[in-house]
């Protein structure tokens, strides 16, 4: 499973190639868009395929799930220890992100998947994660109900050791929309675990 992150702020042409992506056979995308007002999330979503509706991840603006038949929800670590995704359990899809093992363990079922970060060194936050051991921590993993997704640092020539550690999936971020070739990133990483 490959996962694209957003970038927070809009990168040109953005929703034209989320969806030439979505073509090429991404899974999920996660809008991840935390500046962006109600109106302005409303008008993003609606530059998007909606045969794709069911494929979209909100982090924000929740309640426009409804609107946009959109089920699925991402809480951050703060979101999911204050419960605020309670409400949300019922009739929908829900995942959350965590920075340890020992926390993905502890996850209950009701989570379908959690971002593990960061995996790598990331690449749109410079410096980040340089001293990291989450590929060394996956070995510890005890958690059956709960799939588990690299993040952090993920691109077309380290994508094969994210499968090989036993993740589930891996989400992309920096490598996409730091390139000048957004698509071509894309369909490397997929063509790696393809071949």
């Amino acid at each position: 499973m490959i996962l694209v992150i957003t970038p927070e702020l809009i990168v040109p042409n953005e929703t034209d190639l989320i969806n030439q992506m979505f073509q090429e056979g991404l899974d999920l995308l996660h809008i991840r868009k935390p500046w962006l007002s109600h109106n302005e999330m409303r008008e993003f979503i609606t530059q998007i395929d909606e045969v794709f509706y069911p494929q979209l991840v909100l982090h924000t603006h929740y309640d426009l799930g409804k609107e946009f038949t959109i089920s699925r929800f991402h809480f951050r670590e703060i979101d999911r220890q204050e419960e605020m995704y309670k409400s949300f359990v019922k009739d929908n899809t829900i995942s959350t992100s965590v920075h340890d093992i020992k926390t993905y363990n502890t996850l209950e079922k009701e989570w379908e998947y959690a971002f593990i970060s960061p995996f790598f060194p990331s690449i749109s936050k410079k410096g980040y994660g340089l001293d990291s051991t989450i590929k060394e921590e996956i070995k510890h993993r005890n958690n059956p109900d709960v799939k588990l997704i690299g993040l952090g640092g993920i691109n077309q020539d380290n994508i094969r050791e994210v499968f090989e550690s036993e993740s589930d999936g891996a989400a992309l971020l920096g490598a996409i929309w730091e390139s000048e070739e957004p698509l071509n990133v894309f369909k490397k990483c997929r063509n790696v675990l393809m071949s």
